[in-house]
């Protein structure tokens, strides 16, 4: 029989004695959250991920718990998402954590460091490794309860107004980077910008800045980067798999009945996976589109690959011995890393490898 008919027919008498009052009563609470975005809502794939976990909550609680998606800049600006959870101004914010190196840098490896994990390692990491619990430990400093909700898959490099033939020609270059990259990006030459989404493409237009990334063919075609810069670099070495997360509240999370919270969690983890998907299935025609539009592909020159990969490694190395958080989360994300690249190089590099190299 159905709850809800169980319920209607039981009367509160019949459950109180069948001893399933409290997730009875309790799930016909209403409540209404609000989720700020730190993303455009012209993007129906990052900004989208929110949507679509706001709307399996609805459904899961036949409509009780409610949680309206709020884009960047609406309720709050969206780099200041995290202080408004911290605080309570909104219960919930979708967002990827590297933004928020500056409180600490431990924060990006909640989401992608230069030259980390691709995106199913990331997720093995959080939900069979320690990434989750580590991260939640790191994160309950921040009065902030995190659930892996998202990812892009390996991301491009960016678009660059003149082509980069040699790590000669990063330096000086004023970037827009995301997060934490920027940080190995000084150490090579290049001036990191930190920009949101939605002012990269007039940032680029004017001339303020000489080269953006964001994430990858889709996103970059719908926001016009290649009408004002047409190299278009790969791969993102910065974000070899970037997880986008919820952070809620922790007052918020606790005052949840648990088949509330049950919801949550199914949410997140759909919207985690949906957002791959979409990407995977969406970057195949829109980079057939972009070359078509005269984007000019080109891998990074292999003396920037390594230069960055050493000065990302003395950078880990540095604040391993300056900063107790770094230290407890990245000697477990390392080790993770390491191992599961060993395995990767085996079946998964040797099948698609060989894949790459048909005509299909």
């Amino acid at each position: 029989m159905e709850r809800r008919s169980f319920v209607k027919h039981a009367g509160l008498a019949g459950i109180l004695a069948a001893g399933t009052a409290p997730a009875a009563v309790m799930a016909q609470q209403t409540v209404r959250w609000r989720l700020a975005s730190s993303f455009p809502n012209s993007l129906d794939t990052i900004f989208g991920a929110a949507n679509t976990f706001s709307q399996k909550v609805k459904e899961a609680t036949d409509g009780k718990f409610e949680i309206s998606v709020h884009a960047g800049g609406e309720l709050v600006p969206p780099f200041g998402v995290v202080d408004a959870v911290q605080q309570g101004t909104v219960e919930c914010c979708h967002t990827a954590p590297y933004y928020f190196f500056g409180k600490d840098p431990t924060f990006a490896l909640g989401c992608a460091v230069p030259f980390g994990m691709n995106s199913r390692q990331m997720t093995a990491w959080m939900y069979q490794g320690n990434g989750l619990k580590l991260m939640r430990e790191f994160y309950a400093g921040y009065n902030i309860v995190n659930f892996p909700m998202g990812n892009t898959g390996s991301q491009m490099g960016g678009w660059f107004r003149k082509p980069i033939k040699s790590l000669a020609e990063m330096k000086g270059l004023k970037m827009r980077i995301g997060g934490f990259a920027g940080k190995v990006m000084e150490r090579i030459g290049v001036i990191p910008q930190n920009i949101p989404g939605g002012d990269i493409y007039p940032s680029l237009e004017k001339g303020t800045i000489d080269a953006a990334e964001w994430i990858g063919p889709y996103d970059d075609l719908k926001l016009g980067f290649y009408k004002v810069a047409k190299n278009y670099l790969y791969p993102g070495w910065w974000e070899g798999g970037p997880e986008l997360d919820l952070f809620i509240n922790t007052k918020a999370w606790s005052a949840l009945p648990n088949d509330y919270k049950a919801a949550v969690e199914l949410a997140a983890s759909h919207a985690h996976v949906n957002m791959q998907a979409m990407y995977d299935a969406r970057n195949p025609n829109a980079l057939r589109e972009l070359v078509g539009k005269g984007a000019k592909l080109q891998p990074f020159p292999k003396d920037v690959m390594e230069s960055a990969y050493k000065a990302a490694n003395e950078l880990y190395a540095e604040l391993s011995n300056n900063n107790a958080n770094w230290k407890k989360v990245y000697t477990d994300w390392a080790k993770f890393r390491n191992d599961d690249i060993l395995w990767f190089r085996i079946a998964e590099n040797e099948f698609d490898r060989f894949m790459m190299t048909r005509k299909l």
